[in-house]
């Protein structure tokens, strides 16, 4: 299974709020060679580290891709690009996010690092992953999705947003 994370705080000037910029990525994503299995219900999600900035919408989709893991991630940052994705620094606002949590459970210290190094830290994509893959544990440490999120604080939060991303 390929896990990849969608997130969102910013509006796109082409898609519109941050729900119709990742339905549009989940699209583009189709239509450039990653096919979308399943995905989670939108997540409205506090930013993580707390600040001021707006809240994010986050959602996990499984994917199966004929990529190997460098190819799918350069090709969700090029996705990003053409969404206007501008990176600066860590943890800034953006019109678009993806990123690639696991694939088919590698384990890969180099690039790209495999699992995504801090998924179990995240109850942006935890609750998100929970819907798509309730049985999925870590690569590394055989963690439940459940055990992860019972170590998160509740600094963390996330409001469940309807309608679902539409592949439940």
């Amino acid at each position: 299974m390929i896990l990849v994370a969608l997130g969102a705080n910013l509006p796109s000037p082409v898609h519109g709020g941050p729900i119709e910029t990742l339905t549009a990525a989940l699209a583009e994503m189709g239509r450039q060679g990653i096919e979308i299995l399943k995905a989670s219900r939108w997540y409205e999600t506090a930013p993580v580290p707390i600040s001021d900035q707006p809240w994010y919408v986050n959602a996990v989709a499984a994917v199966a891709s004929e990529l190997d893991p460098a190819a799918l991630l350069t090709r969700l940052h090029t996705i990003e690009a053409t969404f206007g994705r501008v990176r600066s620094v860590a943890n800034a606002p953006r019109v678009l996010d993806l990123d690639l949590l696991s694939y088919e459970d590698r384990r890969s210290g180099g690039w790209p690092l495999l699992p995504h190094p801090r998924l179990q830290e995240r109850a942006f994509v935890l609750l998100p992953l929970r819907d798509v893959a309730p049985e999925w544990r870590h690569p590394v440490t055989g963690d439940t999705i459940e055990a992860m999120l019972g170590r998160i604080g509740p600094e963390q939060q996330t409001r469940l947003l309807e309608p679902p991303a539409g592949l439940l």
